[in-house]
C-alpha cells in the first residue's frame, strides 16, 4: 500500500494561482470530512531569496578606499564621502565598505548589530553561465550537474522530524525552484488568495505530471484518506478559512508593491498562520545589468530599494516572530570590477550576501576582499571567490535550525564556517 509520505514525495505538491475556483470538489469534501486542525508547535524558519541574474557585489556594499575601483569604473563608483556634490554618498559602515543609499532600509538593523554581510562569496566553481551557476548553487553540488536534490530540500529532510504538514517547506513562486528537488515534501504557491492544486515541479513526481491530482487521488487506499486527511487536507483546509486578501501586516509594516514584496508578504502570512513552515523560498529578478546599470539612480538601484524595502517591510511584519526567523539572500555570481562600454558590468564572480535575525554575528562586513588591483583579481577581471557559498548557507542552517549535519547538507565540502552566526 502506498505510505502517506511517499504519496507526499511523488506528488510533490505546487499550490500556484490560477484564478478563481477554489480546491478541486473531491479535495474540498476530503477536507470538510476531517475535524478542523489544532495550530503546529511555532518552530525556527529560515527564508532564503535568490536574486537571479547576479548582483554586483561592489555596487551593493562598495569597498570605496579602494582607488583600483574607483579608476575601474568611472561612471559607476560611489563615495561615502559628503559635500562632494556629485552624487548621493554611499551608507559608511565602518570605514571601508558602503552601503548603496537605496538600501537605506538595512542600515539600522546592521547598526543594530542583527544584520550581517558577507563580501566575497560565491561558488568554487567559475563558470559564468546563469543558468549552471544557479543550478549549483541550488542544488549545493558546485562539481555536480547531476545532483537529483536542492540543499533546501535535503535542509527539511535534516531537521528531525517527519513533517506533520505539506508547508515544512514552501516556495512562493509558480513552479518548485531546484533548491526543493527531492525526496522531502514541498510545495510552490504563487499566491494565497486563488489556488489549485496539481503535481508540478518536483522532479521525483515528474513521470506523473501527465495526470491529474485526483486520477492519483482515485488509485490510493481509504486509508490514506484518513492518514493524508489529518496533515496535507488539514492545512489546506486552513489556507481556506484564512481571509488572505484582507491581510493586515502587523507594526504598520508597507510592502512594496512587487514581486518580490508581495511574495515576502504571503510568506509572513502562512507564518502568523502557523502552518508548519520551517523553510521558505523567494526570489527577486532582474540582476543582470550589462546595459545603463546606473549608480545612485537606474536599474540597479531600484532593484536594491526593492530589495531592502520588502525584506525590511518583512521584518517589521515579523514582530514577535523575529526570534524565530532568519533571511539570507544569495545570487549565483557577481559582476566584472571593471564597467564596460556601455554602462555595466559583466559576468563576473564574487558578490556579497545579507543575513538578517536576532542570531547572526550583525554589524559587521564579513569575508576577505583584497585590494582590486588587478594582480588580485580573479582571471585579471573579477572579485575573487574567497568564501565558499557553502560555509555560509551550512553555518546559517545549522545555527538557525539547529542541522549538524553538513555531510548530507553539502556532501562534497569539508571546509570551515566564518563565524556569521553567534
Amino acid at each position: 500500500m502506498t505510505s502517506r509520505r511517499g504519496f507526499i514525495k511523488a506528488g510533490g505538491l505546487a499550490l500556484f494561482g490560477i484564478g478563481l475556483g477554489g480546491i478541486p470538489g473531491f479535495l474540498a469534501e476530503a477536507v470538510a470530512s476531517t475535524k478542523a486542525p489544532g495550530l503546529f508547535k511555532r518552530k525556527k524558519i529560515l527564508v532564503c531569496i535568490f536574486q537571479r541574474g547576479a548582483m554586483d557585489g561592489l555596487m551593493a556594499v562598495t569597498p570605496f578606499t579602494d582607488q583600483y575601483l574607483r579608476a575601474a569604473r568611472p561612471t559607476l563608483f560611489m563615495d561615502a564621502a559628503r559635500g562632494n556634490g556629485k552624487r548621493t554618498p554611499l551608507i559608511d559602515l565602518d570605514g571601508r565598505f558602503g552601503l548603496h543609499p537605496s538600501m537605506a532600509a538595512f542600515e539600522k538593523v546592521f547598526r543594530e548589530k542583527r544584520m550581517a554581510i558577507v563580501h566575497g562569496i560565491g561558488s568554487p566553481n567559475t563558470t559564468r553561465s546563469h543558468f549552471d551557476a544557479q543550478d549549483f548553487m541550488e542544488s549545493g553540488t558546485p562539481f555536480r550537474k547531476g545532483t537529483d536534490s536542492g540543499w533546501l530540500n535535503r535542509a527539511v529532510g535534516l531537521l528531525g522530524h517527519e513533517a506533520a504538514t505539506p508547508f515544512q517547506g514552501v516556495s512562493l513562486t509558480s513552479s518548485l525552484p531546484r533548491s526543493f528537488y527531492g525526496d522531502n515534501p514541498a510545495v510552490a504557491i504563487s499566491n494565497l488568495q486563488d489556488f489549485n492544486i496539481q503535481l508540478r515541479g518536483n522532479v521525483k513526481g515528474a513521470n506523473m505530471a501527465a495526470k491529474s491530482f485526483e486520477d492519483l487521488y482515485d488509485t490510493t487506499s481509504s486509508g490514506l484518506l484518513k492518514e493524508t486527511g489529518k496533515e496535507s487536507f488539514d492545512a489546506i483546509k486552513m489556507l481556506q478559512k484564512v481571509d488572505t486578501k484582507n491581510y493586515s501586516p502587523s507594526n504598520n509594516a508597507i510592502y512594496p508593491n512587487t514581486a518580490l514584496g508581495n511574495s515576502l508578504k504571503q510568506i509572513a502570512q502562512l507564518i502568523k498562520m502557523d502552518v508548519g513552515m520551517e523553510v521558505a523560498f523567494a526570489e527577486s529578478g532582474g540582476w543582470d545589468t550589462h546595459f545603463n546599470q546606473g549608480a545612485e539612480t537606474g536599474i540597479f538601484a531600484r532593484n536594491v530599494n526593492d530589495l531592502s524595502n520588502s525584506i525590511m517591510a518583512f521584518w517589521t511584519d515579523m514582530g514577535t516572530y523575529q526570534d524565530d526567523v532568519t533571511v539570507m539572500t544569495m545570487t549565483e555570481f557577481g559582476r566584472t570590477v571593471k564597467q564596460n562600454g556601455t554602462g555595466g558590468t559583466d559576468h563576473g564572480r564574487g558578490s556579497c550576501n545579507f543575513i538578517l535575525g536576532n542570531g547572526v554575528s550583525g554589524g559587521l562586513v564579513h569575508g576577505l576582499v583584497n585590494p582590486l588591483a588587478v594582480e588580485n583579481l580573479e582571471d585579471g577581471r573579477d572579485l575573487a571567490v574567497t568564501t565558499d557559498f557553502r560555509s555560509v548557507f551550512s553555518e546559517v542552517a545549522d545555527k538557525h535550525l539547529n542541522i549538524n549535519n553538513d555531510k548530507v547538507l553539502f556532501p562534497d565540502w569539508d571546509g570551515n564556517k566564518i563565524g556569521v552566526m553567534r
